[in-house]
């Protein structure tokens, strides 16, 4: 009988006692000082990028795989649409981890932890601003009106109501994930893979016990074969140094600090910054797919210009927008940033994935 009191207790307390640390979360001091101010912010998730971008592609593109022997303006259009495709992305990246964000902030209208600092609440007459909560005696469970806020600046007042998700957070990953996974690329930082073939081909498991005895020539040059596959496949690939990865992560670091300083500054709770967090990098891997290759496959390039025909409208039953799409994988193209250069298919046998290269007198 006891316990069971207890517990009935416990559970008439448990929704007071809860709420009386609502009022915790949002007592922390207003800092006037930011580790990463709003043009700070932009500066490093709009302004670096947008740099970084055109000096990468002058640097690297269109990389040694491609003949250097194709018309000099040839070169300097890939160069362009390089240039041009990277900022597009970033560009899609950021406005759309902006709408969302800013559509929830105004939607949402949750707290701030600093925002009794920015209220300057009028405590002498609370009670004039009870506009619903819990009947107890004391002041914890009531819910107060924003009228009770003696906050002469409006625009601190109002900012405090929009602490989800968190903006800094969700703009800095857009930009700068963004930016890392466009190093990546660019820097052939990916993942070794290969093509999906086995390393011991299945022939070789009929070299039984019983067939040992009766070919074991011809077994031992199965496994002399698939072993020499298996060694053939380990070379086709290998790890990228580190200090090319270390490259292309120190964007997504300082997109961690940046999410990280909204913390100890007082600007929004934990859940906050990891959404928005997480809308950044969805918006980022997003964008980037949506210009680029994928790292595995693209060797660091972006996809090519529409074709002339599709350059708006596509239409069902088609293939897509590009060239290829329209029955032309085995003619000769042109292409906006590569001038004139032959299919990979019919280009005397090289093996697919290569690069082509310019055609004579093109």
């Amino acid at each position: 009988m006891n316990r069971t009191a207890r517990a009935i207790d416990f559970a008439r307390l448990s929704l007071p006692l809860v709420l009386s640390y609502a009022f915790d979360w949002i007592v922390f001091p207003f800092t006037e000082q930011q580790a990463v101010p709003l043009y700070l912010l932009l500066i490093l998730c709009i302004v670096v990028p947008v740099v970084i971008i055109p000096v990468v592609v002058l640097v690297f593109i269109p990389g040694r795989a491609v003949s250097s022997h194709g018309p000099r303006s040839h070169t300097w259009a890939w160069k362009l649409w390089e240039t041009h495709v990277g900022w597009l992305g970033l560009a899609l990246s950021l406005v759309t981890v902006w709408f969302f964000t800013e559509s929830m902030k105004n939607l949402f209208g949750k707290p701030r932890p600093d925002l009794l600092d920015r209220c300057e609440p009028d405590l002498d007459a609370a009670s004039d601003y009870i506009v619903g909560g819990l009947s107890v005696q004391s002041d914890t469970g009531r819910l107060y009106g924003v009228d009770i806020c003696q906050q002469s600046n409006t625009d601190r007042l109002a900012d405090g109501f929009r602490s989800f998700p968190s903006g800094h957070s969700s703009a800095s990953a857009a930009g700068l994930i963004y930016l890392s996974l466009f190093l990546a690329s660019k820097l052939g930082v990916m993942f070794p893979h290969t093509s999906n073939t086995k390393a011991v081909p299945t022939e070789t498991r009929s070299c039984s016990s019983s067939s040992m005895a009766t070919s074991a020539d011809g077994c031992k040059v199965q496994e002399h074969r698939a072993n020499e596959s298996a060694r053939a496949r380990r070379g086709q690939a290998a790890a990228a140094p580190l200090y090319l990865l270390a490259i292309a992560l120190v964007p997504s670091g300082l997109a961690v600090y940046i999410s990280a300083s909204r913390w100890f500054d007082f600007r929004h709770h934990g859940f906050d910054i990891l959404f928005g967090f997480l809308m950044g990098v969805l918006t980022a891997f997003f964008s980037f797919w949506y210009y680029h290759m994928p790292l595995r496959d693209g060797t660091g390039w972006a996809w090519g210009p529409r074709s002339t025909r599709r350059a708006f409208w596509s239409g069902p039953g088609q293939m897509g927008y590009g060239e290829k799409s329209l029955g032309l994988a085995n003619m000769d193209r042109r292409d906006v940033e590569m001038g004139n250069v032959a299919d990979a298919t019919t280009s005397g046998g090289r093996a697919p994935g290569t690069i082509p290269s310019y055609r004579p007198g093109s």
